[in-house]
């Protein structure tokens, strides 16, 4: 079966974060100092995350090439040569340096809104009570470590990993089987309610085939953009497990 004929279902990036967040990650990821970026390897991973969103069916927003076009702008001012009596102008002015500011400007407001989305707001937290948290788990789940979490870009990084590890003779396969994307948000709900939490690998469980990690991967996208489900891992890029919002 072709690649782009896997899904017809497509779900906008937009709706949960933007190339801004993109960033952020990347630099967390790469222990980068946010002052001194190395613009080469930045934009060769961006470009690289962008394909993956591709190969997962994902719209991309305008916002998203606009970035990368901005990247590969600043490269390729960073690359020409520094002339032997530059100006004023020349030598003074980074090209990263706007960037920067907004990178910086962006995680300021992220970090604000983060804060007073923890508050307790009436009618929202008080009639419902959260679904068992990090703190509930069993330690042996756990290992003992925080779980924190997860961003769109992890979740989009793990399913990625899991559908390079289909067999490729898997591929050229022809599948039969109707997929609906609604009766899968249906079963992750129903299993959820009933395990409480459980890993990506569990989800799939012996489903192992490119189209259903997708499908998998689009509900579950849809099931956090509705507020019914979120996502934890541990500090150290560890096992992703999927918690019901609010415990039935």
């Amino acid at each position: 079966m072709n690649e782009e004929q896997t899904t017809d279902y497509a779900i906008k990036l937009d709706i949960f974060e933007g190339p801004l967040d993109l960033l952020l990650y990347l630099i967390k990821k790469n222990e980068i100092d946010v002052y001194n970026i190395p613009i080469a390897l930045i934009t060769e991973q961006y470009l690289h995350y962008l394909n993956i969103i591709k190969s997962l069916n994902l719209d991309l927003a305008g916002e998203y090439l606009v970035m990368a076009a901005s990247l590969i702008h600043i490269k390729s001012k960073l690359l020409l040569p520094v002339p032997e009596e530059p100006t004023d102008e020349e030598s003074e002015v980074d090209p990263r340096l706007e960037l920067v500011k907004q990178l910086l400007e962006y995680q300021t407001f992220k970090e604000a809104a983060g804060d007073l989305g923890k508050r307790p707001l009436l009618e929202r937290d008080v009639f419902v009570r959260s679904a068992p948290m990090p703190s509930e788990i069993e330690k042996s789940d756990t290992e003992e470590e925080e779980l924190i979490e997860v961003s769109i870009f992890e979740l989009i990084e793990a399913f990625h990993n899991l559908v390079s590890r289909v067999d490729k003779k898997e591929l050229m396969e022809i599948d039969m089987e109707t997929l609906s994307l609604a009766d899968i948000i249906n079963d992750v709900m129903e299993r959820l309610t009933r395990e409480k939490n459980l890993t990506f690998d569990e989800l799939i469980g012996d489903k192992r085939g490119r189209r259903n990690i997708i499908y998998m991967f689009l509900a579950i996208l849809e099931l956090i953009k509705l507020k019914m489900i979120k996502a934890y891992q541990t500090s150290a890029f560890g096992v992703i497990r999927v918690f019901p919002a609010v415990e039935s």
